[in-house]
């Protein structure tokens, strides 16, 4: 009985076809996330920029809050931080859609918050994951995301009860 040999590599035929539907994918889930993160993530940045004083640490709490919850309990080191990612953002952004099909946000401010969050959450772990290579816009809005869930994340450490701004 012989053993298999070492794993071939790939043709460069495989891997351009590997890259196309790598590719196709990321291009799908930008449009879903412009569809459904986009509009409501600015809408949470832009009103975290124009909040002052303690007011800031109701996005703080928000935005942690929907991070912490879209966590994927894995805690597997072989896993890439990518995959994490991923699963995260797709977490949030199952969360967005179903608060969009049962209610309407339009008028009630808190619930538009916490639908905001997820969606920003979404966008930040879309952006660590890679999907917004191919989409500066998308990228620059992520990156955006990153860095108020990174202050978030340190600021809610810090101050968990909201005793500080």
């Amino acid at each position: 009985m012989s053993l298999p040999g070492p794993p071939r590599a790939c043709s460069l035929k495989e891997k351009t076809v590997f890259s196309w539907f790598r590719g196709h994918s990321r291009r799908r889930k930008i449009r879903e996330d412009r569809k459904y993160l986009e509009a409501r993530a600015r809408r949470f940045l832009k009103s975290y920029l124009a909040a002052v004083g303690a007011t800031k640490h109701r996005y703080y709490e928000a935005v942690e809050g929907a991070s912490a919850a879209c966590h994927p309990g894995i805690t597997d080191p072989a896993l890439e931080d990518a995959y994490i990612a991923e699963a995260t953002a797709e977490a949030a952004l199952k969360v967005v859609k179903r608060r969009d099909q049962r209610t309407s946000d339009s008028h009630d401010n808190l619930a538009t918050l916490i639908t905001d969050a997820y969606a920003t959450v979404a966008v930040a772990y879309r952006r660590a994951s890679g999907v917004y290579a191919i989409d500066e816009e998308m990228q620059k809005l992520g990156t955006a995301a990153v860095h108020l869930l990174t202050m978030a994340t340190s600021h809610m450490k810090a101050h968990p009860d909201g005793d500080a701004s």
